[in-house]
């Protein structure tokens, strides 16, 4: 059987060998090395093989959302799981964001740490329930800010918001009337008003405007 390879990446060294002591109890996973702030562990990764990074977020040097995005651009294949105490939710986005497969907290169990690592590997999201509420109101507090932002910019109306953050978001015009059940005709018009009060002429200087205002 061949064994799934964690990196454990942690800056406190007691902790990384506990954990190392917990994974090594299971004979599906081999702690192949143990890395102490996210440049080591990218320099571990060049020597040796790995299949999913158990990753802290705050460390010294690189902390663990940079140390994701490295290691996703540089070994797209390999799964990063996020493990720390804090559960901030732009460390949470930011993380998933930059690829991580997973976010779990210090305080799991080490049985659930396994089956999350197994589970990472085969390509599931890790999302205890109390993370995945902390994106989903983090989700809705960034939309709202966006809604805002365009509101007191440009002086939209709600749907000219809606179909601003489309056009932003790369839909066509089809798409849009498709997505928001309304006419061709009618979206159009209201992309029409979004060039005026923009102060653009055409799509390309509208979504310009929509994003330095975001």
């Amino acid at each position: 059987m061949q064994k799934i390879k964690v990196l454990i990446t942690d800056d406190q060294k007691e902790l990384a060998q506990e954990l190392k002591s917990v994974l090594e109890t299971d004979e599906a996973l081999e702690v192949v090395d143990v890395a102490y702030d996210g440049f080591d562990a990218l320099l571990k990764m060049n020597k040796v093989a790995v299949d999913v990074v158990l990753m802290d977020i705050r460390m010294p040097h690189m902390n663990g959302v940079v140390a994701t995005q490295r290691i996703k651009t540089e070994y797209p294949n390999v799964k990063v799981v996020i493990l720390t105490t804090f559960d901030d939710s732009d460390y949470i986005l930011n993380a998933i964001n930059n690829g991580a497969s997973g976010y779990l907290l210090k305080d799991i169990g080490g049985n659930a740490l396994i089956s999350a690592i197994k589970n990472a590997y085969a390509g599931d999201t890790i999302l205890p329930a109390k993370i995945a509420r902390r994106i989903t109101d983090a989700a809705k507090n960034v939309a709202a800010d966006r809604e805002i932002k365009l509101t007191r910019a440009f002086g939209f109306s709600d749907r000219e918001v809606e179909i601003a953050l489309m056009m932003y978001e790369g839909f066509t015009n089809r798409q849009i009337s498709s997505a928001l059940k309304l006419s061709e005709g009618t979206t159009r018009n209201y992309v029409s008003s979004i060039y005026v009060k923009t102060n653009s002429e055409n799509r390309v200087e509208a979504i310009k405007a929509i994003r330095e205002a975001l």
